[in-house]
Protein backbone atom coordinates (compact mmCIF):
# COMPACT_ATOMS: atom_id res chain seq x y z
CA UNK A 1 0.00 0.00 0.00
CA UNK A 2 1.17 3.49 -0.79
CA UNK A 3 1.20 6.20 1.85
CA UNK A 4 -2.28 7.75 1.89
CA UNK A 5 -2.98 11.44 1.56
CA UNK A 6 -6.33 11.01 3.36
CA UNK A 7 -8.02 8.46 5.58
CA UNK A 8 -11.70 7.56 5.50
CA UNK A 9 -13.19 5.50 8.32
CA UNK A 10 -16.43 3.60 8.54
CA UNK A 11 -18.01 4.12 11.97
CA UNK A 12 -19.90 1.12 13.34
CA UNK A 13 -17.66 -1.92 13.57
CA UNK A 14 -14.60 0.10 12.56
CA UNK A 15 -14.11 3.03 14.94
CA UNK A 16 -16.92 2.01 17.29
CA UNK A 17 -17.44 -1.39 18.87
CA UNK A 18 -21.16 -0.91 18.39
CA UNK A 19 -22.30 -3.79 16.20
CA UNK A 20 -23.63 -5.83 19.13
CA UNK A 21 -25.71 -2.83 20.24
CA UNK A 22 -27.06 -2.48 16.69
CA UNK A 23 -27.77 -6.24 16.53
CA UNK A 24 -29.73 -6.14 19.80
CA UNK A 25 -31.79 -3.19 18.52
CA UNK A 26 -32.40 -5.01 15.23
CA UNK A 27 -33.51 -8.21 16.97
CA UNK A 28 -35.89 -6.29 19.20
CA UNK A 29 -37.47 -4.32 16.36
CA UNK A 30 -37.57 -7.19 13.86
CA UNK A 31 -39.55 -9.24 16.35
CA UNK A 32 -41.97 -6.36 17.01
CA UNK A 33 -42.47 -5.80 13.27
CA UNK A 34 -42.81 -9.50 12.41
CA UNK A 35 -39.57 -9.71 10.44
CA UNK A 36 -36.89 -12.38 10.53
CA UNK A 37 -33.20 -11.51 10.28
CA UNK A 38 -30.39 -13.89 11.13
CA UNK A 39 -27.29 -12.58 12.85
CA UNK A 40 -25.17 -13.78 9.92
CA UNK A 41 -27.25 -11.80 7.42
CA UNK A 42 -27.24 -8.77 9.71
CA UNK A 43 -23.45 -8.67 9.55
CA UNK A 44 -23.43 -9.30 5.79
CA UNK A 45 -25.67 -6.25 5.34
CA UNK A 46 -23.44 -4.02 7.46
CA UNK A 47 -23.16 -0.49 6.11
CA UNK A 48 -26.58 -0.51 4.45
CA UNK A 49 -29.01 1.97 6.05
CA UNK A 50 -31.65 0.55 8.39
CA UNK A 51 -34.73 1.55 6.40
CA UNK A 52 -33.30 0.00 3.25
CA UNK A 53 -32.65 -3.30 5.03
CA UNK A 54 -36.15 -3.18 6.56
CA UNK A 55 -37.66 -2.61 3.12
CA UNK A 56 -35.67 -5.52 1.63
CA UNK A 57 -36.74 -7.86 4.44
CA UNK A 58 -40.37 -6.75 4.25
CA UNK A 59 -40.44 -7.37 0.50
CA UNK A 60 -38.73 -10.78 0.81
CA UNK A 61 -40.98 -11.89 3.67
CA UNK A 62 -44.22 -10.34 2.33
CA UNK A 63 -44.72 -8.34 5.52
CA UNK A 64 -46.17 -4.82 5.42
CA UNK A 65 -43.62 -2.58 7.16
CA UNK A 66 -43.26 1.18 7.24
CA UNK A 67 -39.47 1.23 6.75
CA UNK A 68 -39.10 4.80 8.05
CA UNK A 69 -41.03 3.97 11.22
CA UNK A 70 -38.90 0.85 11.62
CA UNK A 71 -35.74 2.96 11.30
CA UNK A 72 -37.04 5.46 13.87
CA UNK A 73 -37.87 2.72 16.37
CA UNK A 74 -34.63 0.82 15.79
CA UNK A 75 -32.57 4.01 16.20
CA UNK A 76 -34.41 4.82 19.44
CA UNK A 77 -33.59 1.37 20.77
CA UNK A 78 -29.95 1.78 19.71
CA UNK A 79 -29.69 5.22 21.35
CA UNK A 80 -31.00 3.85 24.66
CA UNK A 81 -27.88 1.66 24.75
CA UNK A 82 -25.19 4.11 23.65
CA UNK A 83 -23.52 3.66 27.04
CA UNK A 84 -22.48 0.15 25.93
CA UNK A 85 -20.41 1.41 22.96
CA UNK A 86 -16.64 1.35 23.23
CA UNK A 87 -13.92 2.42 20.81
CA UNK A 88 -12.10 -0.14 18.71
CA UNK A 89 -8.79 1.02 20.13
CA UNK A 90 -6.55 -0.31 17.37
CA UNK A 91 -8.42 1.67 14.69
CA UNK A 92 -8.96 4.73 16.86
CA UNK A 93 -5.17 4.72 17.43
CA UNK A 94 -4.65 5.06 13.64
CA UNK A 95 -6.98 8.08 13.62
CA UNK A 96 -5.30 9.55 16.71
CA UNK A 97 -1.86 9.18 15.11
CA UNK A 98 -3.04 10.78 11.82
CA UNK A 99 -5.07 13.56 13.41
CA UNK A 100 -3.89 16.94 12.20
CA UNK A 101 -1.38 15.35 9.81
CA UNK A 102 -3.63 14.35 6.90
CA UNK A 103 -7.32 14.94 6.17
CA UNK A 104 -9.70 12.40 7.67
CA UNK A 105 -13.39 11.62 7.18
CA UNK A 106 -16.05 9.26 8.46
CA UNK A 107 -18.24 7.57 5.83
CA UNK A 108 -21.16 5.82 7.51
CA UNK A 109 -24.54 4.43 6.52
CA UNK A 110 -25.87 5.83 9.79
CA UNK A 111 -28.03 8.90 10.05
CA UNK A 112 -26.15 12.08 10.97
CA UNK A 113 -27.84 12.34 14.38
CA UNK A 114 -26.80 8.81 15.31
CA UNK A 115 -23.27 9.18 13.95
CA UNK A 116 -22.81 12.39 15.96
CA UNK A 117 -23.90 10.61 19.14
CA UNK A 118 -21.57 7.65 18.58
CA UNK A 119 -18.61 9.91 17.77
CA UNK A 120 -19.45 11.91 20.91
CA UNK A 121 -19.55 8.77 23.08
CA UNK A 122 -16.12 7.84 21.71
CA UNK A 123 -14.81 11.37 22.39
CA UNK A 124 -13.55 11.79 18.81
CA UNK A 125 -16.26 13.95 17.21
CA UNK A 126 -13.87 16.81 16.44
CA UNK A 127 -11.15 14.67 14.85
CA UNK A 128 -12.62 14.56 11.34
CA UNK A 129 -12.67 17.10 8.54
CA UNK A 130 -15.85 15.56 7.10
CA UNK A 131 -18.57 13.19 8.26
CA UNK A 132 -20.58 11.73 5.38
CA UNK A 133 -23.83 10.01 6.37
CA UNK A 134 -26.80 8.30 4.77
CA UNK A 135 -28.56 11.63 4.20
CA UNK A 136 -25.64 12.87 2.09
CA UNK A 137 -25.88 10.23 -0.66
CA UNK A 138 -28.48 8.79 -3.00
CA UNK A 139 -27.02 5.28 -3.11
CA UNK A 140 -25.88 3.35 0.00
CA UNK A 141 -22.93 1.04 0.33
CA UNK A 142 -21.91 -1.07 -1.62
CA UNK A 143 -22.22 1.83 -4.05
CA UNK A 144 -19.00 3.89 -3.97
CA UNK A 145 -20.87 7.22 -3.72
CA UNK A 146 -20.33 7.71 0.03
CA UNK A 147 -16.56 7.22 -0.30
CA UNK A 148 -16.31 9.45 -3.37
CA UNK A 149 -18.29 12.13 -1.53
CA UNK A 150 -15.92 11.88 1.45
CA UNK A 151 -12.86 12.19 -0.82
CA UNK A 152 -14.38 15.20 -2.58
CA UNK A 153 -15.10 16.91 0.76
CA UNK A 154 -11.52 16.25 1.85
CA UNK A 155 -10.18 17.57 -1.45
CA UNK A 156 -8.18 14.39 -2.13
CA UNK A 157 -8.37 12.23 -5.24
CA UNK A 158 -9.85 8.75 -4.54
CA UNK A 159 -6.69 6.89 -5.48
CA UNK A 160 -4.84 8.67 -2.65
CA UNK A 161 -7.42 7.73 -0.01
CA UNK A 162 -7.23 4.72 2.30
CA UNK A 163 -10.48 3.43 3.76
CA UNK A 164 -10.80 1.49 7.02
CA UNK A 165 -13.93 -0.65 6.73
CA UNK A 166 -15.27 -3.82 8.36
CA UNK A 167 -18.35 -4.75 6.31
CA UNK A 168 -18.41 -6.51 2.92
CA UNK A 169 -20.66 -3.82 1.40
CA UNK A 170 -18.33 -1.05 2.52
CA UNK A 171 -15.19 -2.88 1.39
CA UNK A 172 -16.72 -3.36 -2.05
CA UNK A 173 -17.82 0.28 -2.24
CA UNK A 174 -14.38 1.58 -1.28
CA UNK A 175 -12.65 -0.68 -3.80
CA UNK A 176 -15.12 0.36 -6.50
CA UNK A 177 -14.27 3.98 -5.65
CA UNK A 178 -10.64 3.19 -6.55
CA UNK A 179 -9.40 3.54 -2.99
CA UNK A 180 -7.00 1.44 -0.96
CA UNK A 181 -8.88 -0.58 1.65
CA UNK A 182 -7.88 -1.86 5.06
CA UNK A 183 -10.22 -4.70 6.02
CA UNK A 184 -10.63 -3.99 9.72
CA UNK A 185 -11.32 -7.65 10.47
CA UNK A 186 -7.90 -8.62 9.10
CA UNK A 187 -6.27 -5.52 10.61
CA UNK A 188 -7.49 -6.52 14.09
CA UNK A 189 -6.14 -10.06 13.68
CA UNK A 190 -2.70 -8.55 13.12
CA UNK A 191 -2.90 -5.99 15.93
CA UNK A 192 -4.51 -7.92 18.78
Amino acid sequence: MTTPKALIFDLDGTLADSMDVHWQAWREQAQLYGLTLSEERFYQMGGIPTERIAAILAREQAVAVDALAFRRDKEASFHRNLHRIRPIEEVVAVARESRGKIPMAVATGSLRSGAAKVLGVLGIADWFDAVVCDEDVSHPKPDPEIFLTAARRLGVAPEFCTVYEDAPAGIKGARDAGMQVVDVNEFLKLHR
